[in-house]
């Protein structure tokens, strides 16, 4: 699995962002209304991004390892005096399992994020003509928060993915 870039997830934005736009344009020619946008999405896609986020965090100490530190001759861990470290509990590394499947939770909620992301997107910059109508404001505001909640979702997703990524071998020496 290769680590997740911006670029894929950008063009699954534009496509978003094209479906979207071309939705409100259906609606409105067809059905001669403002596409409504219920507030239920935006609520969803905000449980989603805060589930997301809250297993990086939860999951970051499992995860990732000790800091380091390059010198010349590779990869060492930071040497620090015993005296200077408060005594703490081991951490516990989490199982490959849930980290591979954690990985793919994150690969495919980064994706998901960026899609719905642009397609309401789409939906909010087809809608700004209407903003003067209720119903358009309305649905406006429903897009946009859903707009951020997609972002977010997205930051923590590749935040979370980045974190399982495996180190090279001679990092552990």
């Amino acid at each position: 699995m290769k680590p997740t870039r911006v670029v894929p997830l950008v063009a699954l934005a534009a496509i978003g962002l094209a479906v979207g736009w071309v939705a409100v344009d259906i609606v409105e020619r067809f059905a001669s209304r403002i596409l409504g946008v219920p507030w239920l999405a935006a609520a969803g896609l905000w449980i989603l991004a805060i589930a997301v986020l809250t297993w990086a965090i939860i999951s970051r100490t499992s995860l990732v390892a000790p800091r380091q530190h390059h010198r010349g001759d590779g990869w060492r861990r930071e040497a620090v005096p015993v005296s200077s470290t408060p005594a703490r509990p081991h951490r516990k590394r989490m199982p490959p399992l849930v980290a591979a499947r954690t990985a793919a939770l994150a690969l495919a909620a980064s994706r998901t994020g960026s899609l719905i992301g642009g397609f309401y997107l789409g939906i909010a910059l087809a809608l700004i003509p209407v903003l003067g109508t209720p119903s358009g404001s309305g649905s406006f505001a429903a897009a946009a928060t859903s707009v951020v909640a997609c972002l977010v979702l997205t930051i923590a997703a590749v935040w979370l993915e980045s974190m399982c990524r495996l180190r090279d071998r001679h990092d552990e020496s």
